[in-house]
């Protein structure tokens, strides 16, 4: 059945407009990045001034570096942590507190990011001396931001733990690997493209943080959010076009090289399960 030529315009215009909501402030921005006026918002001719002015903004220049070095670390912890935490959930046969356990490392997803803040602020205050841990600064914001992603990590890891066949692992275990052999040469390099994916989503989320950083940042630890954040209350500069520009472009670049790793890890997975089956045949 042929579907009203009304309808199929109705459908397209609406999906045209979706877009434009989500994508057309974007385009705006690196438009406007390009602008030579210090005005933000009108266009004076093509200019690439700002980033420079950009690349001499000492303490901008900083800040992303904070941020960066945070991001890295907070999604590199939190993909070990999640991982960990998914196998719990998925592997281990059901114990004392399993319920309460998966309640618990879900719970960051639906908790308001003032409350994580705060709470993780008094606990370094409190307790944080007696363990060593600064109750400010990088270390501190590492932390909240490791248990702000932890939960997205094991989320996503999860869910590909749960769709792997067991028989591949059981298999293994039959002809003589142990439990530790199994993961690293079976399950790992199955569930790598969730890894990546918990990775990158870990990364973006660190980098984007600004009101649990604004709790357990110090003089010497202000993240590029927070600096964004202050520097917009005077005005929008073009540097933060410029900035926003070169963030989206190192984002997009990570994630197509994330989905390119995973699209080619699993063209060979699937090159393996051919030639595996013809050999069987």
């Amino acid at each position: 059945m042929n579907t009203p030529l009304g309808l199929r315009m109705l459908r397209w215009a609406v999906l045209v407009l979706g877009f434009a909501f989500l994508y057309l402030p974007i385009v705006l921005l690196v438009v406007y990045s390009f602008n030579s006026s210090r005005l933000a918002t009108v266009w004076a001719g093509f200019s690439v001034k700002w980033y420079g002015e950009l690349m001499r903004d000492r303490q901008m220049l900083d800040a992303a570096w904070v941020s960066l070095r945070i991001a890295f670390w907070t999604a590199t912890a939190a993909t070990v942590v999640g991982t960990l935490g998914a196998m719990v959930m998925t592997r281990f046969r059901r114990f004392p507190g399993k319920t309460l356990f998966g309640a618990l490392v879900t719970a960051p997803l639906v908790m308001p990011e003032v409350i994580i803040g705060l709470s993780i602020l008094l606990m370094l205050v409190s307790v944080g001396g007696a363990l060593g841990l600064p109750s400010k600064g990088m270390v501190a914001i590492w932390i909240a931001h490791v248990t702000l992603t932890v939960s997205f990590v094991t989320v996503v890891v999860s869910s590909r733990l749960q769709e792997l066949d067991k028989s591949l692992e059981e298999a293994a275990m039959d002809l003589g690997a142990n439990r530790v052999k199994v993961f690293f040469l079976i399950t790992l390099p199955i569930i790598a493209p969730a890894l990546v994916s918990g990775w990158l989503l870990a990364f973006t989320l660190s980098l984007d943080d600004v009101v649990i950083a604004s709790f357990v940042s110090g003089p010497e630890s202000t993240t590029l959010p927070i600096k964004i954040f202050s520097s917009v209350r005077l005005g929008v500069s073009p540097k933060i076009n410029a900035l926003a520009t070169l963030l989206m472009m190192a984002v997009s670049l990570a994630a197509v090289i994330g989905w390119w790793l995973m699209y080619r890890e699993d063209k060979r997975r699937q090159r393996d399960m051919q030639l595996a089956l013809q050999d069987n045949s």
